[in-house]
């Protein structure tokens, strides 16, 4: 393809497209692909910036209206609070539907039971098909992205799930030239990843060109927290620290959010987002590799929770 130079960092093709706005121009595609195809789509919204990213490119999609799509969250009980008050502001903001499924309400009702190490990542699967049953949703927006884990890496943009929301590597079918199969059977329905062709690095750029405010913990700032199995910890009602373990105040920030007892925060005085960028441009660890215990279960830990049902 010619490219052409744009501004320092960024090519730009023979018709003006910078790399980010070919990236945006494709998951706007897919927004309005899966509009046009499916009856009852929903975005999964948790606060974390994936998903941030994913709502502000439909509301592009669809502007100046609002998008056909309302938002669903997994709930696990132990999420960071200025994540949560992210999810309802911007919710409210945008005059969006949000469905909360609670893993708390679950563990009382006894269809999951607590793990002994407290973390609750891997019980929102439950809570999760449950939602997409009781709503009939038929596609499901996730912001899984390729560079992050190596089962996302094999996942489709358009992912079929079975009648019990697991996933099969061999059933993936092929997408040539943004051409996406969005047929399912009755009780099936489809995942849906329009970033998937994105980098961490990429959706901080994208992040930086359109100005997206973040919650805070996403830049560096001073916490408490404790060490456990490589990561910075926040303590919590979920378990953490034990008696052995010593909090202390460090300058932090976290690269990726979920459940409290198994995201961690990394070192980092990245307080801007040009400082993150150049951060990210530095390291050469994944965001979930450095710092999601969930998925240092196994080797395969990831991929035998999507064919379950997982994200």
């Amino acid at each position: 393809m010619t490219t052409v130079r744009t501004d320092p960092g960024h090519t730009a093709d023979a018709f003006g497209l910078s790399h980010l706005d070919a990236m945006e121009s494709e998951a706007v595609h897919i927004f309005r692909e899966v509009a046009g195809e499916f009856e009852r789509p929903v975005i999964l919204f948790s606060g974390g910036k994936d998903s941030i990213v994913m709502l502000h490119l439909a509301l592009k999609a669809f502007a100046p209206g609002i998008p056909p799509f309302t938002l669903l969250h997994v709930d696990t009980g132990h999420n960071f609070p200025e994540v949560l008050d992210y999810r309802d502001d911007t919710a409210a903001r945008h005059g969006l539907r949000l469905h909360v499924a609670s893993v708390q309400e679950f563990i009382d009702t006894g269809a999951v039971r607590e793990r002994p190490d407290g973390t609750r990542n891997p019980l929102q699967t439950v809570p999760l098909l449950d939602a997409i049953d009781k709503h009939d949703f038929d596609a499901v927006f996730g912001g899984g992205r390729r560079d992050e884990e190596r089962a996302r890496a094999k996942e489709r943009v358009f992912s079929l799930r079975d009648e019990f929301g697991g996933w099969d590597p061999r059933r993936q079918r092929p997408e040539l030239w943004q051409l996406y199969n969005g047929r399912h059977a009755p009780g099936e329905h489809v995942r849906v990843f329009p970033l998937s062709n994105w980098t961490e690095l990429d959706v901080w750029q994208y992040i930086a060109r359109e100005g997206i405010e973040l919650p805070s913990l996403y830049y560096a700032h001073e916490r408490e927290v404790f060490h456990r199995a490589g990561m910075w910890l926040t303590e919590g009602d979920w378990g953490g620290p034990d008696e052995d373990e010593s909090t202390q105040r460090r300058l932090v920030r976290y690269r990726t959010v979920g459940d409290m007892s198994c995201t961690g925060a990394v070192d980092s005085d990245a307080d801007t987002v040009e400082k993150v960028i150049d951060e990210i441009a530095a390291s050469r660890l994944t965001e979930r590799g450095a710092t999601r215990a969930d998925d240092r279960m196994s080797e395969a830990a990831m991929e035998d929770r999507k064919k379950e049902g997982y994200f």
